[in-house]
């Protein structure tokens, strides 16, 4: 029977957990983890696809639009919130709705995943056109929250991805650009907070710094845009400062200070 269930269902390949010590635990964990890389490796083809239609529709305005529930939704909400402090865009650029709503990171919501209408309505509200696209997160591939969401995005043209973790999943059918991961059972049958949610994270993780790599938010490898709100990145962004300009780093934060941005305070060292 397990054969016909899909991969993250399936029984995981360490039995008698409840039998190990700490030290047993651990260092099995760590090996089946090590299944993660190389399929994540195997997803960034279908990843690079997607960004080759996300970026030039970001360009134009668009916006991206995560889409999850549980540890998935939870985990495109923490990369969207991300990015408006690390890369300096607004907050509505990359959003990220969940099943349940706000409330449903801390606790679960019963039954919002369950509602097929409900990802399209959260999509309306946020006025999502023609130029935005949809990234639906589900390590099963066949959360009704999601899919709801994706075949009405896609029947209105707007540009459709996922990232899942079961091959053949109905979330593969259901949009433009599916990423898929296959990372397999996970070491607690069923748990994708662990293997699948290791390596959605990842997925995430490259999915937005790429596209904002390409968007123009970092020069050479820094962060030129990202926001000064607290002083370890006010002595970052100084640093910076002073590696482009040559200034020492005292003057390098004052010119900062100034100008508000890495960016901004390099151009306007450059001009004088």
């Amino acid at each position: 029977m397990s054969d016909q269930l899909p991969p993250t269902e399936q029984p995981g390949p360490v039995d008698n957990l409840h039998e190990m010590s700490v030290a047993e635990l651990l260092r099995a964990m760590h090996h089946v983890d090590d299944a993660v890389q190389p399929a994540v490796e195997k997803a960034l083809p279908a990843l690079e696809g997607l960004l080759n239609e996300l970026v030039p529709r970001m360009k134009q305005g668009g916006r991206l639009f995560y889409l999850g529930a549980g540890t998935s939704g939870r985990l495109g909400v923490v990369d969207a919130s991300e990015c408006p402090p690390t890369f300096g865009v607004a907050p509505h650029v990359v959003v990220g709705l969940m099943a349940g709503g706000d409330a449903a990171i801390r606790a679960a919501v019963e039954g919002a995943e369950d509602d097929e209408a409900q990802g399209w309505l959260d999509l309306e509200a946020q006025d999502i056109n023609d130029r935005d696209t949809v990234v639906g997160i589900a390590a099963s591939g066949r959360t009704p929250y999601v899919l709801g969401a994706l075949r009405q995005a896609r029947l209105r043209g707007v540009l459709t991805g996922c990232i899942t973790c079961n091959p053949d999943s109905a979330i593969v059918h259901a949009c433009d650009h599916p990423v898929v991961a296959v990372t397999g059972p996970e070491f607690v049958t069923g748990s994708t907070r662990m293997k699948a949610g290791t390596a959605t994270k990842l997925l995430l993780n490259r999915l937005t710094t790429a596209a904002m790599i390409q968007l123009g938010h970092v020069q050479g490898n820094r962060m030129v845009d990202m926001q000064l709100t607290n002083a370890k990145l006010v002595q970052r962004g100084a640093r910076m400062v002073a590696e482009a300009t040559g200034l020492d780093l005292a003057q390098a934060q004052v010119k900062l200070e100034q100008h508000g941005s890495v960016r901004a305070a390099v151009d306007a060292h450059n001009a004088s």
